[in-house]
C-alpha cells in the first residue's frame, strides 16, 4: 500500500496516510477538518541489497579469488614473535 501526503488548504498542515490505491483520496484535515489536497509525491526509491542481483552473483572468479584472499585467518603472533597466550587460534 502506498503513503499520500496531503496538505490542509485551512490549518496548512501537511500530513501523510498509509492507504490502499483503491481508496478516495481524504477531504477533510486530520487535525481541523478543513478541505485537504493530495500532493504528488517522489514515490519510494528501492535498494537493491544482499543476493540474487547481478553485481553480487556474477561476480568474476578473479574478484572471487580475491576475496577469499583477503578472508585468510591470522597467522599465530608466536609466528613473529610475540606470545601464544596472544594466538588466536587458542594455541
Amino acid at each position: 500500500m502506498p503513503t499520500y501526503e496531503y496538505e490542509c488548504k485551512k490549518c496548512k498542515k501537511t500530513f501523510e496516510v498509509f492507504q490502499p490505491m483503491k481508496d478516495k483520496p481524504l477531504k477533510k484535515c486530520k487535525y481541523c477538518k478543513g478541505p485537504v489536497i493530495r500532493l504528488i509525491g517522489t514515490g519510494g526509491g528501492f535498494i537493491f541489497k544482499g543476493n540474487g542481483f547481478h553485481a553480487t552473483d556474477y561476480r568474476s572468479s578473479d574478484y572471487n579469488a580475491k576475496k577469499n584472499k583477503d578472508k585468510a585467518p591470522p597467522s599465530c603472533p608466536a609466528q613473529d614473535g610475540g606470545s601464544c597466550k596472544d594466538c588466536p587460534k587458542g594455541k
